[in-house]
C-alpha cells in the first residue's frame, strides 16, 4: 500500500513539476510576445508619424483603416501658393550646402505657419509652396484661415529673414498668391508612387496671382472672388484687371494688406 502511493505521489510531483516547467515556458513566450508586440506598435508609431510628414492625419487614419484608395472627393477650398523671389538668382552665388540649409529653416518656418492656421502643405516646387485649407476635413473657415496664415507666413520670413542677416546671408523676400473654389482632392499617383493633392483651377490662378506680385508693389496678392469670402476686418485694394498665362478672361488682383481685429467688436 505504501508503494503504491509513494508511486502517486512521485506521479503527481512529476505532473507538477511538467507543469510548472510548461507555464514557465508560456510566460516566457508571453514575454516574448509581449516586447514583440511592443516593438511593432512602436513601429507603426513612427511610420505612422512618418507619414504624416507627406500627408494629412485624416489621410493616414483612412488609409490605416480602409486602405489606399484613389476616389477624389470634391472640396470647396482655399489655395495658396507663395513663392520666393530672386531665389533662383541668388542660389547661384552661394554652394549648394547653403542653398539647402537656408530652404529648409523657409520650408520649415513657412510649414508650421500653415499648420497652426489648419492648413497643409501640399508640396515643395523648387523654392515654391503650395498649400491648401479645407481638405481633406471641410472646413467653414478655410478663406480665413488662408488669410490668416498667409498674413503670418510674410511676419515669419522677416523674422526669417533676421536671423539669415545676423548669420552673414541675405534676406529672403516672398510673393504669395490665393484663390478660393471647387476642386478634386484625394491621393492620386502610381503603384510606385502617390501623393495627396488637389485638382482645379483654383491651383493653377492662385499661382498665376502670385506670379503679379513681380510686377505690383503688394506681397499679397488674391483674387476677387476670394476677397468677397472675408468681413470688414480685412484690408484691401483693389488693382487693375490684368491677362495673366493660362486665362482667356483678365484677373483683378485684390491686395490683402492687413487685418483688424478691433473692426469685428466694432460690426457686432
Amino acid at each position: 500500500m505504501m508503494d503504491t502511493q509513494l508511486v502517486a505521489l512521485i506521479a503527481l510531483l512529476a505532473g507538477a513539476s511538467a507543469l510548472a516547467v510548461t507555464s514557465l515556458s508560456l510566460l516566457r513566450a508571453n514575454r516574448r510576445l509581449r516586447r514583440a508586440l511592443n516593438r511593432a506598435t512602436d513601429r507603426l508609431e513612427n511610420l505612422q508619424l512618418s507619414f504624416q510628414r507627406f500627408v494629412p492625419q485624416e489621410v493616414v487614419e483612412s488609409v490605416i483603416d480602409r486602405g489606399v484608395s484613389t476616389h477624389g472627393e470634391r472640396r470647396t477650398i482655399s489655395a495658396l501658393f507663395a513663392d520666393l523671389v530672386g531665389f533662383t538668382s541668388l542660389s547661384e552665388t552661394l554652394p549648394p550646402e547653403s542653398v539647402v540649409r537656408i530652404l529648409n529653416g523657409y520650408f520649415r518656418d513657412m510649414s508650421r505657419v500653415v499648420r497652426e492656421h489648419n492648413g497643409f502643405v501640399v508640396r515643395f516646387l523648387g523654392d515654391g509652396i503650395l498649400a491648401i485649407f479645407g481638405a481633406p476635413e471641410p472646413n467653414p473657415w478655410h478663406t480665413h484661415d488662408a488669410a490668416r496664415a498667409a498674413l503670418a507666413m510674410l511676419r515669419a520670413l522677416d523674422e526669417y529673414g533676421e536671423r539669415l542677416r545676423s548669420g552673414g546671408d541675405r534676406p529672403l523676400h516672398m510673393g504669395i498668391g490665393i484663390d478660393t473654389g471647387n476642386v478634386m482632392a484625394g491621393v492620386i499617383g502610381s503603384d510606385e508612387l502617390m501623393e495627396y493633392t488637389v485638382i482645379g483651377d483654383v491651383v493653377n490662378t492662385a499661382s498665376r496671382i502670385e506670379e503679379l506680385t513681380r510686377t505690383v508693389e503688394s506681397e499679397l496678392l488674391v483674387t476677387e472672388r476670394f476677397a468677397a469670402e472675408l468681413d470688414s476686418r480685412y484690408r484691401f485694394e483693389r488693382l487693375d484687371a490684368v491677362l495673366v498665362k493660362g486665362k482667356s478672361d483678365p484677373i483683378r488682383p485684390v491686395a490683402l494688406l492687413g487685418v483688424n481685429d478691433d473692426a469685428h467688436a466694432a460690426d457686432g
